[in-house]
């Protein structure tokens, strides 16, 4: 079966990990994308792998699984430390400390969530202030957790026949599109509220207020 729940940490610094507490014991599996190491380690997780090239000032410490890269090469250390977590069994994964610096890299962190709902593994993105998804078509219940707003983005031209229940601003089987913001900063009025959607894809953010 290998590990189905990975952690997998990027090497954006952050502030106040504390979001993460309440994974503290849900990984099977802690990967470190090169820089990721030290924001591993400031968040109170010891890594199982470390992968990367060590350009973000990464490296391995003893007794630890290396995938060494080489620092030229087709993708990035994060896309490389999702590959290895899919190899090993991985069928849900969070990402963190990866939004936020360089944006080239926050959105292709981002897309990665796309390749994985493509392939059948959940995955999330999780920051002090949001939580990223990629939904594919269908039913979905959006859990309140501890979250104030749900916003779907969409991702393709047209994101059809949205419909969603238990909000503050429900829809019924209304069409959006990419670059609108119709659907954006809803909040909860029952838990989960359920949103679907019959063609497109989108992301579903929760969020928070910067405090």
């Amino acid at each position: 079966m290998g590990a189905q729940k990975v952690l997998i940490f990027g090497s954006i610094s952050c502030g106040d990990w504390s979001f993460l507490q309440p994974y503290t014991t849900w990984p099977e599996l802690v990967v470190a994308a090169d820089g990721g190491m030290a924001c591993a380690k400031a968040a109170g997780f010891i890594p199982t792998i470390y992968v990367g090239d060590s350009d973000s000032g990464g490296k391995a410490e003893a007794g630890m699984e290396c995938i060494p890269l080489p620092a030229e090469k087709d993708w990035t250390d994060l896309q490389a430390a999702y590959e290895l977590a899919v190899s090993r069994g991985a069928k849900d994964i969070i990402f963190t400390g990866c939004t936020g610096g360089r944006q080239d890299h926050h959105l292709s962190a981002v897309q990665l969530l796309e390749t994985a709902a493509r392939q059948g593994v959940r995955a999330r993105i999780l920051d002090p202030w949001n939580c990223i998804e990629f939904l594919l078509p269908g039913p979905h219940c959006v859990w309140k957790q501890d979250y104030t707003y749900f916003s779907l983005i969409p991702v393709d031209q047209l994101l059809e026949h949205v419909t969603i229940r238990g909000a503050k601003y429900p829809l019924l089987d209304r069409t959006t599109r990419r670059g609108d913001s119709l659907t954006v900063s809803n909040e909860w009025v029952e838990d989960p509220a359920t949103v679907s959607f019959t063609g497109g894809c989108c992301y579903l953010i929760h969020s928070v207020n910067p405090r």
